[in-house]
């Protein structure tokens, strides 16, 4: 429920981002993706905006992070990340990749461990 929640709140204003500085995010057959057509992920442990992976989680599901500077537009959000870094977010959730996803389209995270998932309608 959550994850058509989100979408359907930003994904209008991710295709419509312009601002240099903002990651824009598309929405391609029916999964939410970043510009190059990367799947990204939520995790269900991350509560109040903050992210529960690091270290070995990190390394199989790395943050979309923004570039320095970056402003959040619209349901597209910014997260402080422990190691000073900032995170995009959809509607106040945290964004993620996973690892073994290696080519744009792959989806191979969604429902790992039932915590991870792509956001689609």
């Amino acid at each position: 429920m959550i994850r058509q929640t989100l979408l359907s709140l930003g994904v209008a204003a991710l295709a419509a981002a312009t601002s240099p500085t903002l990651a824009q995010t598309t929405e391609k057959g029916g999964m939410l993706r970043d510009p190059q057509g990367k799947t990204l992920y939520i995790f269900d442990k991350d509560t109040g905006g903050v992210s529960a992976c690091y270290d070995g989680c990190a390394a199989n599901w790395p943050p979309y992070l923004a570039p320095q500077g970056a402003k959040a537009k619209d349901n597209l959000t910014l997260h402080a990340r422990k190691d000073g870094k900032m995170q995009w977010g959809l509607g106040g959730k945290p964004l993620y990749y996973y690892a073994p996803d290696t080519a744009a389209g792959d989806a191979k995270g969604d429902g790992v461990g039932g915590v991870w998932h792509v956001i689609k309608k």
